[in-house]
């Protein structure tokens, strides 16, 4: 919980009392590598923190392909947030990569932020402005960088993602295969 305390401490001002009662509210959860945290076809109930681990956010068209949208690492906020605002059924999976340690935020616990904590408003502003900000960049980044500047920019982004999560779906959050993501990292061990 100290990790989440930080955080919400950076983000807004909050009585020591506050942040007793708000994290009362909470608990802490350990997800197995591999393991689901959310799954399509689901409403949302909760916003996760990271306090150790990464997470995958994935959807998986008609065919049947996954696509690789986003990832969540340590300090990180992660839930499907348009599924959780509107009470509407997720389309996204968020899957653990690694064992995951993270402090479940119940609905409750975060409309009771909102409602109590003197800047509960403000962190919620201040959370969706970081992933609406994430996401406008992501998609500027898609379409007007090369895959080249892509691949050069996601350790910026995800720092030791080369690391800790596989290829495959490295390429797939890129937008380009597997083969061209190797051919890539060949080019840029090559310049060394």
């Amino acid at each position: 919980m100290e990790n989440l305390r930080q955080a919400m401490r950076q983000m807004i001002d909050i009585s020591e009392q506050e942040l007793e009662v708000f994290l009362g509210k909470t608990f802490s959860k350990t997800f197995k590598r591999q393991e689901i945290l959310s799954a399509p076809g689901t409403v949302p109930n909760e916003i996760f923190f990271i306090v150790k681990g990464i997470v995958r956010v994935v959807v998986t068209d008609h065919a049947g392909t996954e696509h690789t949208v986003h990832f969540a690492m340590e300090n990180q906020f992660i839930a499907d947030y348009t599924s959780f605002l509107t009470n509407q059924d997720s389309i996204y999976t968020l899957q653990a990569l690694e064992e995951t340690t993270v402090v479940v935020l119940p609905r409750e616990a975060v409309y009771w932020g909102y409602e109590n904590l003197k800047e509960g408003q403000k962190m919620g502003r201040l959370i969706a402005e970081f992933y609406f900000v994430y996401q406008d960049t992501r998609v500027r980044n898609m379409y007007s960088r090369t895959s080249k500047e892509r691949y050069d920019s996601i350790s910026e982004v995800f720092p030791g993602i080369h690391n800790r999560v596989p290829q495959h779906m490295i390429a797939s959050y890129l937008g380009i295969t597997p083969v061209h993501l190797s051919r890539l990292k060949k080019a840029d061990s090559q310049k060394v």
